[in-house]
């Protein structure tokens, strides 16, 4: 967050949440990608809607203003509609505040958009397999899983697996990721909040299921961020080439100052 942000977090505290994300649609239009900035209007008063409707959600963001605005901006800077399928707000215990605050959770739509985003792939496939699917895959011979489903069935029975692969614009397969039980429990482990009834693993089980697929596809097929990085340094590099040959300056000594300080980071996502 700006400082501009976190004192406008301060002024309004008493005024609400909803008041607070008005209050900062400046800084929220700012990290949001152009092509949602248009639309900063609607995804404002979406974000008020879901703090109206849900008290739990209201009361967490009322408890650590900051933090809610950083969950808002994090989902702005990727171009993610907070509390849906894409990007989940979730009331998280924090121990210690020793109270709720806001944790945002990117959904599997969110990892879906972020792949489209990237303008390598032409499509994503994210599915679940029920046990009384039919579903058939063999790594090096099967091109991509076969799954049939019993549309007419009154039940599919219990989740079984889930699988994730991309169709690229030259019409190559990327790697299919399959997931069973186990590498889902693995997955939901890692989560402090797994267990918590307000819990998407527990208000939305098969999402979090295709969350996590989609999830560990992302490390095989290019993402927007990926996409935007390359495309700058392709831009460097033709600039590059056209600009005059000009003689490079003597090196100079670096103040490298603390040697341990991180310089750029990345934060994470270990939900899935």
């Amino acid at each position: 967050m700006t400082n501009t942000t976190v004192s406008t977090a301060v002024a309004v505290q008493e005024s609400g949440p909803g008041a607070l994300v008005a209050q900062c649609r400046g800084d929220i239009e700012l990290v949001m990608p152009s092509h949602m900035q248009k639309r900063v209007g609607a995804w404002i008063r979406t974000t008020q809607g879901l703090l109206r409707r849900d008290p739990k959600l209201l009361k967490a963001a009322q408890n650590d203003v900051g933090q809610f605005m950083s969950v808002l901006l994090d989902a702005a800077r990727l171009g993610l509609e907070p509390g849906t399928e894409q990007y989940y707000l979730v009331p998280r215990w924090s121990k210690a505040k020793r109270c709720t605050e806001v944790t945002g959770v990117r959904g599997y739509q969110g990892e879906i958009e972020l792949m489209y985003r990237a303008g390598a792939v032409s499509s994503v496939i994210v599915e679940v397999v029920y046990s009384n699917d039919q579903f058939t895959y063999r790594p090096g011979h099967d091109e991509r899983p076969l799954h049939e489903i019993d549309w007419d069935a009154d039940d599919r029975g219990e989740l079984r697996l889930a699988y994730a692969y991309a169709v690229m614009k030259d019409g190559a397969t990327s790697k299919v990721v399959v997931l069973n039980k186990g590498h889902i429990a693995k997955a939901r482990a890692k989560s402090d909040a797994a267990d918590k009834d307000w819990s998407p693993w527990n208000t939305d089980t098969e999402a979090m299921w295709l969350k996590t697929a989609a999830h560990r596809l992302t490390k095989w097929v290019p993402t927007s961020a990926e996409y935007i990085r390359e495309q700058l340094r392709a831009h460097a590099d033709v600039a590059a080439e056209q600009a005059p040959a000009v003689l490079a300056p003597l090196p100079q000594p670096l103040d490298r100052g603390d040697e341990d300080e991180a310089i750029d980071a990345e934060f994470v996502d270990e939900e899935a």
